[in-house]
């Protein structure tokens, strides 16, 4: 073995020829694009041709380890999955936790390569270096906990890790998950529904070799030092969602499909009541200690609640609580278990049924529209009935499966206001007229609104021992839009990205330096910060370059007009963003990223970045 750290191979499979081959990129490789998002991007952008069909078979489905990835470091636990997106048409990308990216290095692979579609269904079987394509005809239609305990019995491999679909990413719900081990998800932007439009059930893994580091001691001393603090997380008792009553007194927590207002509701489903109510303790990610997912007992009331599926996380207690006026947490928990049953994305589900909610108290959609459902805000029922529709794409359903940004297009008549999304992402349960450095972050990410890679600026307290280590630490109000925010979202942002591309766990209290030393603690290479940044700004261009040229412009980086109003009451109640100061913020940024006014990269910046190869990109570029 002549390097440490990565695997130093990456599997590509072409499901219709049913061939398995082996890339080995080579060191200088690695370098430049680390894993995760790096990987997945230069890949998608090189083979990609522009306008592919996100469904049709050119598209490619890509599974990237983190250059971290499995290692002894706490946190390491994650890996990236990414495509061009079926919900946005533009740069696709996901994150998970559990152990699947773990077992997938422990097989000695940095990644996966998916092309072409199986002509019936079919999984893959990976067991160290045996890779098999295997018949998966009688799972197919099955949900996720079934098909999972069926297929293990049928590979023989009672410990492999699983990555699958539900019912949801085979009928091509445009926000279908890919769900990983039954309570983890690669989630967000569509990626289930490229799996399923492969004919590509499930992938499962077992290794058998743990990856080997060139600095064991340098890890486990980093190990200890996070032993001292990572029970200050704010994860750490009852991972997310612990802190919505405190959201709901800031106006952070979203109300009434983000009108805003009050929710005097909130701690009847927050996490602590759900612990409290239904909680049977906590489990975690690989090797990490915070343990930050919820694991809930059956529930059998007035619906019957599975508990292989876990506990509701902050986004989904917010998407299927506030956002719709609802204060029923058996039902929160029960549309949880529908999503994760038949992997369904549980923030654009549960904000496209606010889009729905809003037109139907509008009178743009009918109870003759929803089968007789009375879709108002509040109507526990109404929601868990329609979560299962958009699952099933039954009824009003099937236009609800393909987001609120089309299902607006679809209806017209003035519903477009009542879509809340970005590039047709919907937006996650942060809400950025209180934090506007991260609204500034939604509408320029390639993805759509992420709220994971953004600087969330009523918690940038958290992040002050990583930006003072930098020398450029800022305290400013986070209800501001100003240069200073640009600024923040740029550098900070940047610091945020760099675990998408190591395979970290943001929710792990690592800092900018430490960061540095576990990379070269895995790797062996001399390693300075701006190299990691660099490589983020790489990541970050590269994604800039495919949306652009799937046709993507400036006019795409904006936030629904909503948030450019303060919402009648509530905390928030005279605030908004102010539409000048963000476009000045917007271009400012640009400017940072080496882009020019209009967003497009330059081709200083494409040199700076070592992407010469990427130029020719910039002639398809509208501009």
């Amino acid at each position: 073995m002549d390097h440490f750290g990565y695997a130093g191979k990456i599997m590509r499979v072409n499901l219709a020829s049913r061939k398995v081959s082996v890339e080995e990129p080579g060191e200088a490789y690695y370098k430049r694009f680390f894993g995760g998002r790096g990987v997945i991007v230069n890949t998608l952008l090189r083979e990609l041709p522009p306008n592919t069909d996100p469904l049709g078979p050119e598209n490619k489905l890509i599974f990237a380890a983190g250059l971290l990835t499995g290692h002894r470091l706490i946190g390491s636990g994650r890996m990236s999955a990414g495509s061009k997106s079926p919900l946005t048409g533009g740069y696709g990308e996901s994150e998970v936790g559990g152990l699947f990216g773990t077992e997938l290095r422990r097989a000695g692979w940095d990644g996966m390569v998916i092309e072409g579609r199986a002509s019936s269904p079919v999984y893959l079987m990976i067991h160290d270096d045996a890779v098999e394509i295997r018949d998966a005809s009688k799972v197919w239609g099955r949900e996720v906990g079934e098909a999972a305990e069926r297929l293990k019995e049928d590979a023989g491999e009672n410990k492999a890790r699983t990555a699958l679909i539900g019912p949801a990413g085979e009928i091509g719900v445009l926000y279908a998950n890919i769900i990983v081990d039954l309570n983890h998800a690669f989630g967000r932007t569509g990626m289930g529904a490229v799996m399923g439009s492969k004919n590509l059930k499930a992938i499962l893994v077992k290794g058998s070799n743990p990856p080997a580091a060139a600095d064991v001691d340098g890890l486990l001393a980093l190990n200890r030092a996070m032993k001292g603090r990572y029970k200050h997380s704010p994860f750490f008792a009852y991972g997310t969602g612990g802190a919505m009553k405190a959201f709901e007194a800031s106006g952070n927590l979203p109300v009434r499909n983000y009108q805003g207002g009050r929710f005097p509701g909130v701690e009847k489903i927050d996490a602590v009541t759900l612990m409290e109510t239904f909680g049977a303790g906590m489990e975690g990610c690989f090797n990490c200690p915070i343990r930050c997912k919820k694991k809930i007992h059956d529930i059998h009331r007035r619906w019957d609640v599975d508990s292989i599926y876990g506990g509701a996380e902050y986004e989904t207690l917010a998407s299927f609580g506030s956002n719709l006026l609802i204060e029923d947490l058996e039902a929160i928990c029960k549309a949880h278990e529908i999503c994760n049953r038949y992997g369904v994305d549980t923030i654009s589900a549960g904000a496209t049924i606010a889009f729905a909610m809003e037109c139907f108290e509008n009178g743009l959609i009918t109870k003759a529209d929803l089968d007789g459902l009375d879709l108002r805000f509040g109507n526990a029922e109404a929601m868990v009935s329609m979560v299962e529709k958009i699952a099933r794409r039954e009824g009003i359903g099937d236009l609800l499966s393909k987001g609120s940004k089309k299902a607006a297009q679809s209806i017209g008549r003035g519903s477009e206001a009542f879509a809340i999304h970005v590039k047709g992402l919907e937006i996650p349960y942060h809400e950025p007229r209180l934090n506007q450095g991260l609204g500034l972050h939604y509408s320029i990410h390639a993805c759509g609104a992420d709220h994971v890679t953004g600087v969330i600026d009523s918690g940038l307290l958290a992040l002050m021992g990583t930006w003072e280590s930098l020398n450029v630490a800022e305290m400013m109000p986070p209800s501001e839009m100003t240069p200073g925010k640009a600024r923040m979202a740029y550098e900070l942002g940047l610091i945020k990205g760099l675990p998408n591309h190591l395979g970290l766990c943001s929710f792990m209290p690592w800092n900018a330096i430490e960061y540095r030393k576990a990379v070269e603690a895995v790797t062996g290479w001399n390693v300075t910060f701006w190299k990691l940044m660099k490589g983020v700004e790489r990541g970050m261009t590269l994604m800039r370059l495919f949306n652009l040229r799937e046709g993507f412009t400036l006019e795409d980086d904006v936030l629904p007009a909503r948030f450019y109003s303060s919402p009648p009451e509530g905390p928030l109640e005279k605030v908004r963003i102010d539409p000048e100061a963000f476009r000045k913020s917007r271009e400012l940024y640009y400017q940072m990223m080496g882009w020019d006014r209009m967003g497009v990269p330059t081709e200083s910046c494409l040199v700076a970045l070592d992407l010469e190869w990427a130029m020719p990109e910039l002639s398809m570029v509208s501009r």
